[in-house]
């Protein structure tokens, strides 16, 4: 009980200070919105050529969301390397308050912003094309709740241990970028070679993207599902275990 109430308290006042600045919310939505508008209308011919089985917007708009999911959680460091700057960490390291929930407050916080974001993605890809199912929508906005969990703990563990926004930002870029190039979010990845398919096999982000487009698109059967949920369960539980610890030892 304690961790739950420890976790809501820093849930709260984390998406307090998010709401009062909310400028990473508009941000984080900004290229996305780019893309949507300005590439999804460029997809028509290569969706069809790589037999995706499904119209363009309906194949790219939940690759979009992901972006979303690992872009919106990713850069969660920030925030946090200001408070240690501010010393707000360290005000808390004498409090009775649960480490573990200093990092799950702040990853809850992330995963509801995340949820906006994804529901203002999803309405204002409608007139563009994109058909729905409200049914559909439910279970992918839970893998990307795992998502969420998978990266955002990285995101501040990373934080606590550089300290600097200036090694924080090329670092997140450098891994991200590549995860989400690779993972097919804006092309079908069976247009590539065979070494850049290989590579896409091995990148974990690639059959949550795959897990996303099956459920989005309510085909409840593909084994995409089972495999990508499972490789995104595993990555989050690993997540969440290395950001507890990194706030342990910072706390300590």
């Amino acid at each position: 009980m304690k961790l739950i109430r420890d976790t809501w308290l820093i849930f709260r006042r984390s998406l307090v200070l998010t709401i009062r600045q909310p400028t990473w919310i508009v941000f984080g939505m900004m290229v996305p919105v780019l893309y949507l508008v300005l590439f999804g209308p460029l997809l028509e011919g290569a969706v069809a050529g790589a037999d995706a089985g499904t119209n363009a917007f309906n194949w790219f708009v939940p690759g979009l969301i992901v972006q979303i999911a690992i872009f919106g959680t990713a850069f969660g460091g920030f925030g946090l390397i200001a408070e240690m700057r501010y010393g707000v960490v360290e005000r808390m390291r004498v409090t009775p308050i649960s480490r573990a929930a200093m990092l799950l407050g702040r990853s809850l916080r992330d995963v509801v912003i995340l949820m906006f974001q994804a529901t203002i993605m999803i309405v204002l890809a409608i007139p563009f094309g994109l058909d729905i199912d409200v049914v559909s929508i439910l279970p992918v906005l839970g893998l990307l709740v795992l998502i969420g969990l998978s990266v955002a703990p990285l995101s501040y563990a990373a934080g606590l241990v550089l300290k600097s926004e200036d090694a924080f930002a090329p670092l997140i870029n450098a891994v991200a970028l590549p995860l989400l190039l690779l993972s097919g979010i804006l092309l079908p990845m069976t247009l590539a070679p065979d070494w850049l398919q290989f590579l896409s096999t091995i990148n974990p982000l690639t059959h949550a993207v795959d897990a996303a487009r099956a459920l989005f698109n309510s085909d409840w059967g593909n084994p995409d599902i089972a495999l990508g949920v499972a490789i995104t369960s595993i990555v989050a539980v690993f997540a969440v275990w290395v950001g507890s610890r990194a706030f342990s030892r910072a706390a300590a």
